[in-house]
C-alpha cells in the first residue's frame, strides 16, 4: 500500500493560522498537493490530547460539517489549491507553541497523519 509521509502532509497546514476562538481553537489547511478526500476522520490532538470527534469540524462551502459526519458516501474533500478551516470546541487554547495531530482515513492509503507546531500569540 502506496503511503504519503508526515512531513508532505504537514505542507498542508496554513503556518501561523492556529489561534484561539471563543469555542475553542481553529486553524487552516491548504491542499497543494492534489485533490484528495478521506471517507473517515480520526480526533484532532492537541498537545498529545485527543480532542472529541464530535467536537470538531470542518467548513466547507460555508456549511460546518462534523468529524462523525464524515463516511465514505460524506467525504472530507480537499480541493486542490483551496483552503479549509478546521475548528474545535471545548479546548482552552493560550497563548505559547501548540503541538496539533491530526488524521485521516484515504482510500487506498489508509489512514494518514501529520502534525504541526505553532505560536498562538500573547493578545
Amino acid at each position: 500500500m502506496l503511503t504519503v509521509p508526515g512531513f508532505l502532509l504537514r505542507r498542508l497546514y496554513v503556518k501561523g493560522s492556529l489561534r484561539a476562538t471563543e469555542e475553542g481553537l481553529a486553524f487552516e489547511i491548504k491542499n497543494s498537493l492534489g485533490s484528495g478526500y478521506a471517507r473517515g476522520m480520526l480526533p484532532l490532538t492537541l498537545d498529545g490530547t485527543d480532542i472529541p470527534m464530535e467536537d470538531s469540524r470542518f467548513t466547507v462551502e460555508d456549511r460546518l460539517v462534523a468529524f462523525t459526519e464524515v463516511t465514505k458516501d460524506v467525504p472530507f474533500t480537499l480541493a486542490f489549491n483551496r483552503a479549509t478551516t478546521i475548528t474545535a470546541a471545548g479546548v482552552s487554547l493560550t497563548p505559547g507553541t501548540h503541538k496539533v495531530g491530526m488524521a485521516f482515513d484515504v482510500q487506498g492509503l489508509g489512514t494518514l497523519r501529520f502534525d504541526f507546531t505553532d505560536v498562538v500569540p500573547d493578545g
